[in-house]
């Protein structure tokens, strides 16, 4: 089979490397296994509790369950062990990444320390994890002690489910970590990924039954809604692979041994629309219901009641929306803050003898890189809140709730994450290629 170095793997090319590569079948055949591993653990049951009477209070929770709901892949619903999943992790790392952010020592860990510096990061992150799951756990399990079935006492009860629970998170963690490490993709994202799929047989059959059952308006709700769905998926797409490409010359080069000059190269300096991908979403996702967890810990009927007001359950979904837009466009230019820094790509430029057209190399450079990357990531912000506010009120408006929980915040990880993945595959198929080439 003749190969194009310079296009990207066709899937018929990437098919043969799944057969042929054991390295690359050994990676995806781990990802599977324990992502199958992962989804097992959501039904193994918790000890000592009326199920019954648990899936009562859930069917009042509204929005807020179902949202929980989404991103434990049921666990929540079903009380399993791994109910918490990976929203721990996910917690801990908001927390770290605003401390790096914060604090100089970490920030010097993260930059200038290389691999061992990210190394303690993350270990300092494994521990914020426990003990912020530890914090859920203890949380959930007072939620659920009106539902015990055995004459346990509150102490002992809330102790045994709370160490089930964050237990079950930890090893959900390792897991992830060992998907990252040895398998394909970003393990914390593909387990929200998996979480989120297996959501999706119950909303959609939900959906058909409505469909059968509802009367004209509910048809026309549920078309109007599906089609916002694949208008968002679409925009979802064009902006997850959304780039300005900025030109960018090098100096002429004099020929060994002559005194012709090689003709300018033109090159291009990609920034991307959406530089934190999907994280920005999943973090205001996790960060947004921080308020209802310290308010449920603290057991204040006020606190409660001020922190629903947050919820997407909520009567009036005009604060939900605002504090969620708002989180989602600050953690737009967080993520793009750490993952662009226009000072290191200026100087970089300058040492390689690189200029972008019309601007002087330098500290002009820096300023107009951090000029054009903040209108880029205004407007993914933008893209990225308005996406995850507009399904949800077209939801109210057509009074279609069969998709409770599952609105653009979901489409978005489920596309995003699928595109990290899919361009990770391909990124590994072109190495096999070019060392193909390099054996020849």
């Amino acid at each position: 089979m003749l190969i194009d170095r310079g296009r990207n793997p066709s899937a018929a090319e990437v098919l043969t490397q799944l057969v042929s590569n054991s390295e690359l079948r050994g990676r995806v055949l781990t990802t599977l296994s324990l992502l199958l591993l992962i989804r097992l653990g959501i039904y193994i049951p918790l000890p000592a509790i009326d199920r019954e009477a648990f899936q009562s209070f859930i069917a009042q929770g509204g929005q807020l369950i179902g949202f929980l709901d989404i991103f434990t892949g049921g666990g929540i619903s079903t009380l399993g062990i791994f109910a918490l999943g990976i929203l721990p992790f996910i917690n801990a790392s908001i927390i770290l990444q605003l401390l790096t952010a914060a604090l100089p020592q970490l920030e010097d860990l993260q930059k200038n320390e290389g691999e061992a510096g990210r190394r303690k990061i993350a270990q300092i992150t494994r521990y914020v994890a426990l003990g912020w799951g530890l914090l859920q756990s203890l949380v959930f399990a007072s939620i659920l002690r009106p539902y015990a079935v055995e004459s346990l006492s509150s102490v002992a009860f809330i102790a045994q489910t709370a160490l089930a629970l964050v237990t079950g998170s930890m090893v959900v963690m390792w897991l992830s970590e060992i998907i990252t490490e040895k398998g394909i993709g970003q393990g914390a994202s593909l387990v929200i990924f998996l979480n989120i799929v297996a959501t999706l047989p119950k909303a959609l059959s939900s959906t058909i039954e409505k469909a059968q059952t509802g009367d004209r308006n509910d048809v026309v709700g549920i078309i109007v809604l599906l089609m916002v769905f694949l208008i968002t998926i679409v925009g979802i797409i064009f902006v997850q692979e959304g780039a300005r490409r900025l030109p960018i010359v090098s100096a002429k080069r004099q020929q060994i041994g002559g005194t012709n000059l090689l003709p300018n190269r033109q090159s291009y300096l990609p920034l991307k629309l959406n530089a934190g991908g999907v994280m920005p979403i999943i973090f205001a996702s996790a960060l947004i219901f921080l308020p209802l967890t310290i308010a449920n810990f603290s057991q204040k009927p006020f606190l409660i009641k001020a922190a629903s007001a947050l919820s997407p359950g909520a009567a009036n979904p005009w604060p939900y929306a605002i504090a969620f837009f708002a989180l989602i466009l600050g953690f737009a230019y967080f993520y793009a803050s750490l993952t662009i820094n226009p000072i290191d790509i200026a100087t970089n430029l300058k040492r390689g003898g690189v200029a972008v057209p019309g601007v002087r190399p330098g500290s002009a450079t820096a300023t107009y890189l951090s000029g054009v990357q903040n209108r880029l990531t205004l407007l993914g912000g933008l893209f990225l809140g308005s996406v995850a506010i507009i399904p949800s009120a077209v939801e109210r408006a057509t009074n279609v709730q069969t998709f409770q929980g599952l609105g653009a915040t979901s489409l978005l990880i489920l596309v995003g994450v699928a595109i990290d993945t899919a361009k990770q595959v391909q990124t590994y198929v072109i190495s096999q290629r070019y060392e193909g080439l390099v054996r020849q």
